[in-house]
């Protein structure tokens, strides 16, 4: 098991002043469960496929990463930099946007570049040049925080897609040939993605040990509405990415804001199920330390409130007890609101263990064994989310569907089995008519 560490003691006493003593207790407990899992263990690609990778002409895609810079700390700098030039991939550029006062980012950029042999160029020199494996530094006149800063980056941007990347995390040598393979596949298939992102994990400051992995799935809107679960490896087609840009009255949220502007826009989403972003954690950054950041908190939750205003709703975004995790209420009633929903469901009654009433493919209920007072990895099982299916006991319909369900319950039998072949046959008529089932966690609380 691990050895409990300075950030778990500062993220448990912050827990405990925000949430009170019992919250507290269950979420040390949950903490300690989890440590007696199965450890994670991050596993890199064999070198033998990352070889077949540089071989393989998969496509012909330029991608731009762009990363913003504020006197950086040179060891973290380079290591993400050196992250870009082990990249399989080749058709890539680095567009690294300077707001410090000093040249240390200056200095450091351009030394590593040399360590790799490649083209280093500075804003003003041969912009319209496009050469593989090339940075292009550019040195901005004021810190106009992180999402002006991004923007003068993406603003200089040539790729086709652009990349988001933080100044001091890390790209495993994998990532973009990921990124331009699922392109073309979408391509063709005729769904080429608008937006595309990967599976992440943590890893402390000296990059040695990889825990917390955050294993997504695809698009998930009222799960997007909870959590910025898409967050990093973040790559958008150019196109949209300078038409949304990123929104300074958003700062520090301003990665969420955008991609709920682009779920609202409907764009393609493509989530590739592989680790390809490594999160570093120091004292400084937000993954370690949740209180240095707490106005990220606020504007995420802002974020989700603009998303609401914007689509129609009347509804309120609260903070969850999670940092960073959201929910939303509906004050005249979720079916009032929103046409898209056709059912709401919530948990099951049980006692010892949650019975989330979820079914999955294979039949399975979501989230079986888990503690009732425990939220479950990423705290999924406290969040507001789109299922494919839900137990028929625990559904409330809108009053359209309301014949469909009587007549569901009519047939449904008195076994567990029955019941649910029952509710799967149900829900998938009304995902077949294009409504969405949301599950509530809290449906049927007081």
């Amino acid at each position: 098991m691990a050895a409990v560490g300075l950030s778990d003691l500062k993220k448990t006493w912050y827990y405990l002043q925000k949430n009170g003593i019992r919250e507290a207790w269950n979420a040390v407990r949950e903490r300690l469960y989890e440590r007696r899992q199965t450890p994670y263990l991050f596993m890199p690609p064999e070198e033998s496929i990352l070889k077949r990778q540089r071989q393989t002409a998969v496509s012909d895609l330029r991608i731009s990463v762009v990363m913003p810079a504020y006197e950086t700390d040179p060891g973290y700098l380079a290591e993400a930099i050196r992250s870009l030039m082990g990249q399989t991939y080749p058709h890539w550029e680095l567009v690294l946007a300077d707001a410090g006062q000093s040249l240390g980012v200056y200095e450091t950029a351009a030394a590593t570049a040399r360590e790799g042999a490649l083209p280093f160029l500075v804003k003003g020199e041969r912009e319209d040049l496009w050469q593989d494996r090339q940075i292009r530094y550019l040195k901005l006149d004021k810190n106009e925080g992180i999402a002006g800063n991004t923007n003068a980056g993406i603003g200089h941007a040539l790729g086709d897609y652009v990349g988001l990347m933080d100044h001091d995390d890390l790209l495993t040598p994998d990532a973009l040939y990921e990124m331009a393979a699922a392109v073309e596949t979408g391509k063709k298939a005729g769904e080429q993605p608008f937006v595309l992102y990967s599976d992440e994990d943590k890893c402390d400051g000296s990059a040695r040990r990889f825990y917390e992995p955050h294993f997504k799935g695809g698009l998930n809107l009222d799960l997007l509405l909870s959590n910025n679960y898409v967050c990093h490896f973040l790559v958008m087609e150019r196109g949209l990415m300078r038409e949304l840009m990123l929104r300074p009255a958003y700062e520090g949220a301003q990665d969420y804001d955008l991609v709920l502007r682009a779920a609202a826009r409907q764009a393609a989403f493509c989530h590739i199920g592989k680790v390809l972003y490594h999160w570093r954690c120091h004292d400084a950054s937000t993954a370690q330390n949740p209180k240095s950041k707490a106005y990220a908190y606020e504007a995420g939750r802002r974020a989700v409130e603009a998303f609401c205003r914007d689509a129609g709703w009347n509804a309120t975004v609260s903070h969850l007890k999670h940092l960073g995790f959201y929910r939303v209420d509906y004050t005249d009633g979720v079916f009032s609101s929103r046409s898209d929903v056709g059912a709401l469901a919530g948990p099951l009654p049980g006692r010892r263990e949650l019975k989330s009433g979820i079914y999955e493919s294979d039949g399975s209920m979501r989230f079986a064994g888990l503690k009732k007072g425990f939220s479950g990895p990423m705290h999924r099982a406290a969040l507001q989310q789109d299922v494919e299916c839900a137990d028929l006991r625990c559904l409330t319909v809108r009053k359209e569907l309301m014949p469909l369900y009587q007549q569901a319950v009519k047939e449904m039998g008195g076994s567990e089995e029955s019941i649910r072949s029952a509710s799967i046959r149900f829900c998938q008529k009304l995902r077949r008519e294009g409504y969405r089932i949301l599950w509530d966690p809290q449906k049927g609380t007081a």
